[in-house]
């Protein structure tokens, strides 16, 4: 690593944090009820706003409780399962496909469904020979925009049980929904398509062109309208290629400038989120704070993986590790590239995470197994975090003997429960899906690598799952009706166990009355709250799965030291 590296990354997150916060304050401003200030672009908004509930039949001013808000969610979400299902399974049949992919499966169909609804993006497929253009572009990237706009309408709930008192209601989805589309994703997915196309990425309607390659061989080269994926792909920490190797490949990835923009489109709505939550509930100090505990969660697994990916491989006998890695990026990209995804539940890749060292593998599998809210997804990243931070008021007012509060609001029982369920269950389902994949033979017969390493790769796969982020160690093939039946369900559990239970925290808390700050209030604004904070994710993460990750990649990180392999 040299020092135009360092001032690479030093540059990114300086551009990161520049965009983020005008963001999220126009984000605060468009989504909140009272957004519409009568500007001409505003007005014309709304009645693109009141076009589609109307279209719903929704009023524009019904609001819901918790419960009605949770079942219109469920409902629509479902209700894109199948219809996504359904495309894949009938897609030859369809037009739109010029390189005349076949049906897909069925297991395949469920677990791509259910992975592109909840904002997983994980593929067991490589997308260029099993997906129509027309699967493409109305089933997987209209998910990749609706799943976001969930994400973000359970946010702007949670905001609103913070700040309202002594009520039911809670905002409506429909209108959360068409908001976040309309006025957030649209816009900016349009400009950062057209960026792409700029930068190179293929962005056509022609089917696959033959090349002859230098050995005289003919080549297949698929072709598609892979940059307006690729746009929300990024921005809406979706993740999923359109190619099979994702951002590695030159088509979706072409220069270094795109790849520049690529990885600060994974962080920049996750970014943006914490600021227009702040905005929201009126407490900008204390969206910085947990900035700050984000920061540092990811700064530290950024050095670690540094770190580990420039030393020496004693086992191989050399000085810089570049297998698996994009050549056309340097090494110091492809780590930045790893831990901002990994931390952010894109899960987008431009080099292979099963080639790097197990240090950065560690790092990678950590940070979703933390529940993804180091940044995490838009939207879904923050309400995460919100859950530990009503766990470490909890911890807190129970050692100075008070009764905890968040923002004024008194935390019981009822709360701690419902966050512990959305931080404890995904924890489960990586841990109980790990174990019967290593007790069931043709679970075991899909890793590429045995020892360490290949418990890694299960490990990774049931992390990505339950954390919703979608990258894969490529080392395990998971196309089997096991892997594709038990991620589905992962990948399900690991998005609705936590959004579920978020929006009966919200109902919640909005029927409390919101009392003023006295002596014995445990400040959440200030250092020793951020200290107290990462304390609690990290004990957390480490209690659920320091085991697991010391059998994996700990003890292949000790074999290599010793120069043995496997």
């Amino acid at each position: 690593m040299n020092i135009f590296h360092g001032l690479e990354v030093f540059l990114y997150f300086t551009g990161l944090v520049l965009l983020a916060a005008p963001q999220g304050i126009l984000m605060a401003r468009l989504l909140e009820p009272s957004a519409h200030a009568g500007t001409r672009w505003e007005k014309t908004l709304d009645r693109c706003e009141r076009f589609f509930l109307k279209v719903v039949g929704v009023a524009p001013n019904q609001e819901m409780n918790w419960r009605e808000y949770a079942i219109a969610l469920m409902s629509f979400n479902i209700l894109g399962i199948i219809i996504l299902v359904l495309q894949q399974m009938f897609q030859a049949a369809l037009p739109l496909n010029p390189a005349v992919v076949a049906d897909v499966p069925f297991w395949l169909a469920v677990n791509t469904a259910v992975s592109f609804v909840t904002n997983t993006n994980w593929q067991a497929y490589s997308g260029e020979t099993a997906m129509s253009y027309l699967t493409q572009m109305t089933g997987l990237a209209v998910q990749n925009f609706l799943s976001v706009a969930t994400s973000v309408a359970a946010l702007l709930v949670l905001a609103r049980g913070l700040t309202r008192r002594s009520t039911e209601l809670l905002g409506n989805f429909w209108r959360d929904l068409a908001r976040t589309t309309l006025y957030i994703l649209i816009p900016l997915s349009f400009l950062f398509a057209l960026i792409l196309v700029h930068e190179g990425v293929v962005q056509t309607f022609s089917g696959p062109v033959m090349a002859t390659t230098i050995e005289g061989a003919d080549q297949v080269i698929p072709l598609g309208p892979a940059a307006s994926q690729i746009a929300i792909k990024q921005l809406g920490t979706n993740g999923g290629g359109f190619y099979g190797v994702n951002s590695a490949h030159p088509f979706e990835n072409p220069t270094p400038l795109s790849n520049f923009f690529e990885m600060l489109a994974i962080l920049l709505l996750p970014a943006a989120c914490v600021f227009m939550f702040g905005r929201l509930i009126d407490r900008p100090r204390h969206a910085h704070a947990l900035l700050a505990a984000m920061f540092i969660l990811l700064f530290a697994g950024l050095g670690v993986s540094l770190w580990a990916e420039h030393q020496p491989n004693p086992a191989l006998g050399i000085t810089e590790q570049l297998e698996g890695k994009e050549t056309r990026f340097s090494v110091t990209e492809s780590v930045l590239w790893s831990v901002t995804t990994t931390a952010a539940s894109n899960g987008s890749v431009n080099a292979m995470h099963d080639s790097f060292s197990p240090w950065t593998g560690l790092v990678q599998i950590f940070n979703m197994q933390l529940g993804e809210v180091v940044f995490g997804g838009v939207g879904c990243g923050l309400y995460g975090m919100v859950l530990f931070v009503l766990l470490t008021v909890f911890l807190a007012g129970l050692m100075v003997g008070r009764t905890p509060e968040y923002l004024g609001k008194k935390i019981e029982t009822r709360e701690m429960a419902w966050a512990l369920t959305g931080i404890l269950l995904p924890g489960a389902c990586v841990l109980l899906g790990t174990a019967a994949s290593c007790l069931v033979e043709s679970a075991l017969a899909g890793r590429a690598n045995r020892g360490p390493h290949g418990l890694s790769e299960i490990l990774y796969a049931f992390s990505s799952a339950a954390g919703n982020n979608g990258s894969a160690f490529a080392g395990l093939a998971v196309n089997t009706d096991f892997y594709n039946g038990w991620l589905a369900l992962t990948m399900f559990l690991g998005r609705f166990g936590v959004l579920i239970p978020v929006l009966a925290i919200a109902g919640s808390l909005a029927a409390k009355r919101i009392s003023a700050a006295s002596s014995g209030t445990f400040p959440t604004e200030g250092p020793t709250f951020v200290v107290l904070l990462v304390g609690v994710i990290v004990i957390v993460g480490g209690l659920n799965f320091f085991p697991a990750l010391l059998l994996g990649p700990g003890v292949e990180q000790f074999l290599m030291l010793a120069g043995r392999l496997f």
